[in-house]
């Protein structure tokens, strides 16, 4: 069997249906887009064809290219990868021009056949780009299929030819939205977009018909007609000049220059519309080069596609029978249980949502009646699909109702007495195959286990706020879970569609391990007099979504207090953030407990939108006269978190790097860019990162003390994922 099959109909439309076999989305292999190219000859060799249609033989058109090729033509091209990469595009190129061109007379722009793509469910990437080459487009009339050219989001930008055809088609200023924010649209949006030509309830049978009927003059694209003006103006028009000048600072100003991909996305478009349309797209092909040559791009592939997908196919799970979860018992209804039941009744499992009053169990079932009314304005959802989750869910006060759950969520009060006790109540309930989970962000799962009468049976998942928003799930074995709990656990994030991580049990996990570090160094410069605003841009330039004064608004101030009194209760003598606490402690007593108080190191507005740095900190904390270096302070942002992954796989509590990079990526926005905190120092290097731990040490305390692991892979001369990448854990250093 092979990727695509070809078959000329009675009226002599020739269909290239494109089906991968044992694949549940059509990905474009090498050897797939050569039959592409084999079938394009064949049909525009026959003359007993007058056209083509390309469509999917599956629920859905494209997933794009798969993304390990890209990986296979760096190895095979050994020391010039980047003329492998080149000429790998550059060949993509070709066929799909040629698909475009479908013999037509380079003159007179006559005697080519027509091609149209009947695009039948979501397509993106290299999928939509081979759509764009066709000369007309009808997608199915579906708002659940999705197209797009998302691949900005993976560090690349679409190099098959979408960036130069689709800014030609529609002008920079349309595409930019589009092309930098990999917007995927509804059929109906993409239309509008010119994505597409038609929305059809038949695609495949109105794109016949159009081949049927196309003219000459219906198949030759704008940039191939005579006296093409690219829409909007070229970069030499004073309105296209414009547009540029508002693009450039768009992009920088949401990327602040650290995504290579967005800024080589523009320069494409720039340089491509000053020169005829083959030479742009040589031209793209050479950014695209650029951009895959840059270790960025290939970080951020490995961790948001290679990565993720094996962590979300079950890289780590043990093996043990298939866990799917049929019936999950929430306890607790507040924010953090009721986004629970939200994201469990839509993956269709039946959901018991406890609470100790009926009121609040039922204003946590409401959380989900809001979001669906939420999604029935946008046109997301309809009042069926809302009466069909609201009925997966039974809201009440009666333990009885979880009789037969397989699996428990527990997420009452971060308490380990209210948590406790819980425990027996719910075990005396449910059956003994029943996997209690704990929902906790700091409390030891080992500790909370010995409530438990089967502790083989009890693990611990932390769900990151906003449920129904944050994409990574930690999953937390203590000393006695068994290998069934873990697997439970799998299947149920993936069954939620979510993507997960597991580490073992130790303060703080792994997430929060790494993220409170960040807080803290942001908070501790404060006190020491560094200027907040150069605190909180250092932060945004080095990648971070959030610097760290605005996160710990958002999570809360008091939380924090919260958290390192107990710590330090933990810690005795040990405790390293006395200095921290100074600050925290202070904020709090104030009043200014973040954006749920409306006051924090921000100020808000009484809707709660967040304005300038509190103008009193500086009185309590003045700003000193001479300044850190920015870098300095990026160093201290980045290595607080970077040297406290290091610790967690040095400590065995991440047994993954490729866990760990894209929990950080996913949990808490650790630069993008970078493809987490190990490949971070796979780019810089181990040994340049001992050098700045050894001056930071010696300027800023031990905190920034050098890991032995790291240490050993400086003087080694290795790399975490040539050592490490395959999964393997920490050998002792």
């Amino acid at each position: 069997m092979t990727d695509f099959t070809y078959e000329v109909d009675a009226d002599g439309v020739a269909v290239v249906t494109w089906d991968a076999p044992g694949k549940s989305m059509n990905v474009l292999t090498r050897e797939a887009f050569s039959l592409v190219e084999e079938y394009i000859d064949r049909a525009l060799a026959d003359d007993a064809v007058k056209g083509v249609v390309i469509t999917s033989g599956k629920k859905d058109f494209a997933g794009g290219m798969d993304l390990n090729v890209l990986a296979s033509i760096r190895e095979e091209s050994g020391d010039n990868p980047a003329q492998g990469l080149f000429d790998f595009t550059m060949n993509g190129h070709r066929i799909l021009r040629k698909l475009e061109r479908a013999g037509m007379d380079p003159k007179t722009n006559k005697g080519g056949k027509p091609v149209a793509c009947a695009i039948n469910g979501t397509c993106a990437g290299i999928g939509t780009e081979i759509a764009l080459a066709c000369h007309r487009r009808f997608m199915t009339d579906n708002p659940k299929a999705k197209i797009g050219l998302p691949e900005i989001l993976l560090g690349i930008f679409p190099g098959g030819g979408g960036t130069i055809r689709y800014s030609r088609m529609v002008g920079a200023m349309a595409a930019s939205p589009v092309l930098l924010e990999g917007r995927m649209m509804d059929p109906k949006k993409a239309k509008s977009a010119q994505m597409v030509d038609e929305v059809s309830a038949d695609p495949v049978a109105d794109a016949k018909a159009w081949v049927l009927s196309a003219t000459d003059a219906d198949i030759v694209k704008p940039w191939d007609a005579k006296g093409y003006k690219m829409p909007g103006g070229a970069p030499y028009h004073p309105a296209g000049f414009m547009t540029f000048v508002g693009a450039s600072a768009m992009v920088n100003g949401k990327t602040q220059g650290v995504y290579p991909a967005a800024k080589a996305l523009l320069s494409a478009v720039y340089e491509g519309a000053l020169v005829p349309f083959d030479t742009a797209l040589k031209i793209e092909a050479r950014w695209f080069t650029h951009v895959l040559m840059n270790p960025s791009s290939s970080s951020m592939i490995r961790s948001l596609f290679i990565n993720k997908q094996a962590l979300e196919k079950g890289a780590n799970r043990p093996d043990v029978a298939d866990q799917t979860v049929k019936k999950v018992g929430v306890l607790g209804a507040g924010m953090m249980g009721a986004g629970i039941a939200l994201v469990s009744a839509q993956a269709g499992i039946e959901v018991v949502l406890i609470d100790q009053n009926q009121e609040a169990a039922d204003r946590g079932k409401a959380y989900t009646a809001n979001f669906a009314d939420k999604g029935i304005k946008r046109g997301k959802t309809t009042p069926e699909k809302k009466e069909a989750l609201l009925n997966a869910i039974t809201a009440t006060t009666d333990l009885d109702a979880l009789k037969g759950c397989d699996l428990i969520v527990e997420a009452v009060f971060e308490d380990p007495g209210v948590k406790a006790e819980m425990t027996k109540k719910v075990e005396a309930v449910v059956g003994e195959d029943c996997i209690f989970a704990t929902n906790t962000s700091t409390l030891p799962i080992t500790d909370l286990a010995k409530a438990s009468v089967r502790p083989e049976k009890f693990i611990g998942i932390h769900f990151f706020s906003p449920v129904e928003k944050m994409m990574l799930v930690e999953i937390i074995k203590g000393a006695e879970t068994g290998d069934v709990a873990v697997a439970k656990s799998l299947d149920y994030v993936r069954q939620i569609r979510k993507t997960p991580i597991v580490v073992n049990d130790a303060r703080f996990f792994y997430a929060n391990r790494c993220i409170i570090p960040y807080i803290n160094e942001g908070i501790r410069m404060v006190g020491e007099g560094v200027s907040p605003v150069l605190i909180e841009n250092a932060a945004r330039m080095v990648g971070m979504p959030l610097g760290p004064l605005q996160l710990v608004d958002e999570t809360s101030i008091d939380l924090g207090v919260k958290i390192a009194k107990a710590t330090k209760a933990a810690m005795g003598d040990a405790y390293p953030d006395s200095a921290v606490d100074e600050v925290v402690f202070w904020m709090a007593d104030e009043g200014r407990l973040g954006r749920k108080s409306n006051a924090g190191f921000y100020n808000y507005d009484e809707n709660g939108k967040r304005g300038y740095l509190w103008e009193g900190l500086g009185d309590k904390y003045p700003v000193a006269d001479d300044q850190p270096d920015l870098h300095e302070v990026q160093h201290r942002l980045l290595f607080a978190q970077v040297l406290e992954a290091v610790r967690a796989f040095e400590d065995g509590v991440l047994e993954d790097i490729r866990e760990g990079d894209v929990g950080a990526i996913l949990g808490w926005g650790f630069a993008p860019w970078s493809g987490g905190p190990f490949s971070w120092l796979d780019i810089v290097g181990a040994a340049w990162a001992a050098e700045q731990c050894d001056a930071l040490q010696a300027k800023h305390g031990d905190r920034f003390a050098c890991p032995a692991l790291l240490r050993e892979m400086a003087e080694a001369g290795d790399t975490f994922y040539g050592r490490y990448g395959n999964g393997e854990q920490a050998k002792a250093a």
